[in-house]
């Protein structure tokens, strides 16, 4: 079975870290740039981060720098979003999607696809005070 799967997530204090991983199983991440989003209740949803798996470039965005990290392990065809000092403006349902890296772009301004190849289900990231 082809599929993306986001996973890490949980409850974690003010100021906590957690590390998501994102999974893929049916075909390998590498030739795929990978994109983190996240969508809080009653908020529309937010890239925050992606990597191109070919030649490693990132980008996180400037809101996120020096908390969130992105990095890939081919090797175990996964993508991870590291997370520290959370808090609770960072809760939220978490998601990576795969893009073809031929119809995708990770930049220095930011993640660019023309559309995903594979979305995988949420993972939900609960920060209490």
């Amino acid at each position: 079975e082809v599929q993306l799967q986001a996973s890490g997530g949980g409850l974690v204090q003010t100021g906590g870290s957690l590390r998501l991983s994102c999974t893929a199983s049916g075909f390998t991440l590498r030739g795929y740039n990978i994109h983190w989003f996240r969508q809080a209740p009653g908020k529309e949803r937010e890239a925050i981060s992606c990597i191109n798996n070919s030649d490693g470039s990132t980008f996180v965005v400037e809101s996120l720098k020096g908390r969130f990290t992105v990095s890939s392990d081919n090797a175990k065809n996964t993508v991870y979003l590291q997370m520290n000092n959370l808090n609770a403006e960072d809760t939220a349902v978490y998601y990576c999607a795969a893009a073809a890296a031929s119809d995708s772009w990770v930049t220095d301004s930011g993640c660019y696809r023309l559309e995903y190849s594979f979305v995988g289900q949420g993972t939900q990231v609960t920060v209490s005070s």
